[in-house]
Formats: structure tokens, C-alpha cells, sequence
């Protein structure tokens, strides 16, 4: 078997990494859920501290920490890294205070609108062409924020910031010449001294929870694999999927955010969240349904 076609198949190993991921992401809302009580920066901070030594252990098992260290020694490398860094510790804060607030429809909306923004994205900054599917599906995306904008007398900051975070982490992670476990936990490392800072602050002045009741210690440690293992799940099944099955597998998170939020968390799904909840997911139809025809025209 040749590496082209390799590369445009989808294997069962891939279908299970890639699905395993979506699905966990999913699920995650329930997890987060149930630290409402504690403050999004606290979580963030912990997610950060226990993501590295999970990470790590991978690193190591695997024998490609030499790629790290290389990585730690080219300040070109470590300055890309610091902005995903920054941009995907914002990105966890929206989203840990998002679904604490009672606001996870705007989360799921917000990684709905994603893909869309990322074709925008490489319109505007690759001057890469457009065509007249995408266009329109884009379009409908920013008529759907208008919606919501006017309904509400305000930006829906919530969707709009979880776009703007995870869109540019993704534009700019491309930049980083360096394997995506090696990435994550390079991320991490740069976050981990002011996450350091932050824990012994709180610990100092007696105001975190970490080392309280039992099940809140033992959930902040747990932030670290719910974490670390779906990003490093779905860095090693992308590998082995075709790019057009990832584009509908990655609807699958903001969809069960979706129904949880309504059905489990009881959030009203109003007048102004039918209309734009349903263009969107036209929008997502229209770019997604000649992306997948395209993929599968290629030879492999």
C-alpha cells in the first residue's frame, strides 16, 4: 500500500480514534458541569498543571521527547507556541465558564460556526478563493450571529469568542513544525508557570478548592486527562481518516452539547435560537456536502 493512499482511506483504527475523540468532547459539558461552583480560572489552571505530567508520560513512552526539546531550543518555534498557547487557554476559560453559567447552547453554537470562521479565515489572511457553496454557508453563519445580536441587544460574546480562539489556534498551530502531542504539551509547559503561580496564590490565601473535599480534589486532578487524552486521541485518528469523514465527525461534540443543554440542563431554546440554530446547521450542510463530494472524486 502506497503512502498516498494510505493517506486518502479511512481506517477502522482512525474511524475508532476520531470518533473516541468527538464523543468525549461531547460528553465533557457533564464534567465541567459538575465544578460549576468553582471558578473557571481555577479549573483552567488545573487543567494545565495536570495535562503536562499526562502528556509527558506519553512523550516518553512513545521516545519522541527529543522533538520537544528541539522545540524548547528555537525561540521562532517557542514564540508561534506562546500565542496558541494564550489563545487556547482563553478558548478553555469561555468554554469551562460557559456551561457553568447556564450559557452551553452559545458554546455548541460557537463550535458550530467554527469550521465556517476557519474558511473565512483562509479567505482573508491566505487569500485562499472561495466558492459560491462557501460563500453562502458563511454568510448564513454571520446572518445567524446577527440574529442572536439582535434578539439579545448584544454580541453573543460567548459563541463569537469560542470561534475567534479555536479559529485562530488552529490558523496558527499549522505554523508550529512540530508533531501535535509534541505541541499540546510544549503549550502546556509555557502555561504551566503562571498556572504554578496562580495555584500557589490560591493555596497561599486559602481560597482554592484543590485539597478541600475529596471529590473536588479528585475532579481538578482529573482535569488533566479529560484534558490531555482527547486532544492526544484525536491528534493520532486524524492521521487516519480521510480530511472529508473529519469535517462530519467534528460535528459531533457541539451536537451533543446541543442536546444537553437543552435536555439535561434544561437551557431555553428560544425564539431567536430557532431561527439561528437552523441556519447554521443549513450553512454547515452547504459546506459540508461538496467537501465530502470533492474528497471522495480523488483518486485513493
Amino acid at each position: 500500500m502506497t503512502r498516498q493512499t494510505f493517506e486518502n482511506m479511512d481506517t477502522p483504527r482512525g474511524l475508532a480514534f476520531a470518533s473516541t475523540a468527538y464523543l468525549m468532547w461531547g460528553f465533557l459539558p457533564l464534567y465541567m458541569k459538575a465544578l460549576s461552583h468553582i471558578p473557571a480560572a481555577e479549573i483552567v489552571t488545573h487543567r494545565v498543571i495536570w495535562s503536562v505530567p499526562v502528556a509527558g508520560a506519553l512523550l516518553i513512552v512513545l521516545r519522541r521527547t527529543k522533538d520537544l526539546q528541539a522545540g524548547l531550543k528555537n525561540p521562532r518555534m517557542l514564540g508561534m507556541a506562546c500565542i496558541t498557547a494564550a489563545l487556547i487557554s482563553v478558548n478553555w476559560g469561555i468554554y469551562v465558564w460557559s456551561i457553568a453559567a447556564g450559557r452551553a447552547l452559545d458554546a455548541a453554537l460557537g463550535y458550530y460556526i467554527n469550521p465556517l470562521f476557519s474558511i473565512a479565515l483562509g479567505a482573508l489572511l491566505l487569500r485562499e478563493p472561495l466558492s459560491k457553496a462557501q460563500l453562502a454557508a458563511v454568510a448564513l453563519a454571520a446572518g445567524a450571529v446577527v440574529v442572536l445580536t439582535l434578539d439579545a441587544g448584544r454580541v453573543p460574546w460567548v459563541a463569537v469568542g469560542l470561534t475567534l480562539t479555536w479559529g485562530f489556534y488552529a490558523f496558527f498551530k499549522k505554523s508550529l513544525p512540530i508533531g501535535p502531542n509534541q505541541g499540546f504539551l510544549l503549550e502546556a509547559l509555557i502555561l504551566l508557570p503562571p498556572a504554578l503561580v496562580y495555584f500557589f496564590y490560591l493555596t497561599v490565601t486559602g481560597v482554592g478548592s484543590f485539597g478541600g473535599s475529596a471529590f473536588d480534589t479528585s475532579m481538578l486532578l482529573g482535569c488533566g486527562v479529560v484534558t490531555a487524552v482527547p486532544l492526544i486521541v484525536y491528534a493520532n485518528g486524524a492521521k487516519l481518516v480521510r480530511l472529508s469523514t473529519i469535517g462530519i465527525l467534528q460535528y459531533i461534540a457541539p451536537t451533543m452539547i446541543f442536546l444537553m443543554a437543552v435536555l439535561v440542563f434544561g437551557e431555553e431554546f428560544g425564539q431567536a435560537r430557532m431561527i439561528a440554530f437552523p441556519m447554521i446547521w443549513a450553512a454547515l450542510v452547504i459546506y459540508t456536502v461538496p467537501m465530502v463530494q470533492q474528497m471522495r472524486k480523488r483518486p485513493g
